[in-house]
């Protein structure tokens, strides 16, 4: 009779320690899925965000080629570029295919590239800053040396460099503009650049 109540109590569980032991087996186990799922999910995370950033500059490159390229007098007469500045360019350009031609600001505000439109009005005709409407291009864009806006003069051949400032507008036949992405600069991918080179046909000496 005594083996048989001996044997029943050593097969009629776990030990504490056991249970203890096993507990813990399983929340490292479960910590460590979790913890893969998540790194997962914010590298997948990081990645679209980097795509999507990317995106949004190359349309907005494509976009501000277009219309510096296309770069001419004002409605007004004035001449076809009004202001040059390393985080700034302002030209005049008809953006509407209308019968007048838009004053466009493009300007960086913080990490947000934008671009202002000022279409003329009134009689006689002016461009009222009040009047300036002011659109978003692209988000997350680095704070580094690097100038959004870089000017060259009809000398350009690839390798020049940009004009010094303070820069004499007149001189300016090319313009480079460069988009350093950067969503967190504390986690990968890195900063990605975009740049593009624009020649203003309208003010070409060699045609």
């Amino acid at each position: 009779m005594n083996f048989f109540k001996n044997y029943h109590n050593s097969k009629s569980g776990f030990s504490i320690m056991e249970v203890l032991v096993s507990i813990f087996i399983l929340s490292l186990i479960v910590l460590a899925v979790y913890s893969f799922q998540k790194d997962v999910f914010s590298m997948n995370r990081i990645i679209s965000g980097s795509l999507t950033a990317q995106e949004e500059a190359r349309r907005a490159l494509k976009s501000m080629s277009a219309e510096v390229r296309t770069t001419s007098p004002s409605s007004l007469g004035a001449y076809a570029i009004a202001q040059t500045a390393p985080s700034s360019f302002t030209f005049y350009s008809n953006t509407d295919d209308d019968s007048f031609k838009e004053r466009v600001r493009y300007f960086l505000d913080g990490t947000t590239l934008k671009r202002g439109i000022i279409k003329p009005s009134g009689a006689p005709l002016t461009y009222n800053p009040a009047n300036e409407t002011i659109s978003e291009l692209v988000h997350d864009v680095a704070s580094a040396a690097t100038s959004t806006f870089s000017y060259y003069d009809e000398n350009y051949d690839g390798a020049t460099q940009p004009l010094a400032e303070p820069i004499d507008i007149a001189t300016v036949r090319l313009v480079k503009i460069t988009i350093v992405i950067d969503k967190n600069s504390q986690a990968p991918p890195g900063p990605m650049t975009l740049t593009t080179q624009i020649s203003m046909r309208n003010l070409k000496d060699n045609l």
